[in-house]
């Protein structure tokens, strides 16, 4: 998987103690974007989906794996791959894309990586950064048209559900 960096144990990419994969490629290149660094699909490192998968497994504070970038959906197979072992441990998985959650819908009904992506992915932070609409005041997401959605209540009900924290 190519990669830009790993974060442990943060606080702000979901709620409790997560690992945060930010994977290197963006083809949204939305202007002031947090992390310009993981748009050149070429840039940042190879790293086994293995060895990401042991860092979560040796360290007992981390409540769940946050797939951020770049964009994760670029390397949905190798994301699924990574979802699918952390849900193995017990963990959850947010995923961050500058694409909205209908439009992965629509694209996994012909794409099966993205659609095993989507599937292991139990909250979805999506849409494009706006600067325009950029908001300090908002809880794991940077601009208003983002939304915070709970991915399984959304399959299993057909209907758009937004995440409420527990």
């Amino acid at each position: 998987m190519r990669i830009a960096d790993i974060v442990q144990d943060s606080i702000v990419d979901g709620p409790g103690m997560r690992l945060v994969v930010f994977t290197q490629g963006c083809n949204k290149r939305c202007p002031n974007c947090h992390n310009p660094g993981t748009h050149d699909p070429e840039g940042g490192r190879e790293m086994p989906v293995e060895e990401i998968a042991e860092l979560m497994r040796k360290n007992p504070l981390t409540d769940g794996l946050t797939l951020s970038g770049g964009e994760p959906f670029l390397q949905a197979g190798e994301c699924a791959r990574l979802a699918r072992m952390t849900h193995e441990m017990g963990l959850n998985v947010w995923c961050y894309s500058g694409n909205t959650y209908e439009e992965l819908l629509e694209a996994s009904k012909t794409d099966s990586d993205y659609d095993a992506l989507l599937r292991e992915t139990d909250v979805l932070v999506d849409g494009r950064f706006v600067q325009e609409l950029r908001s300090l005041s908002l809880k794991w997401r940077g601009s208003t048209n983002q939304r915070v959605i709970d991915v399984k209540k959304s399959m299993e009900t057909g209907a758009l559900v937004l995440y409420e924290q527990q």
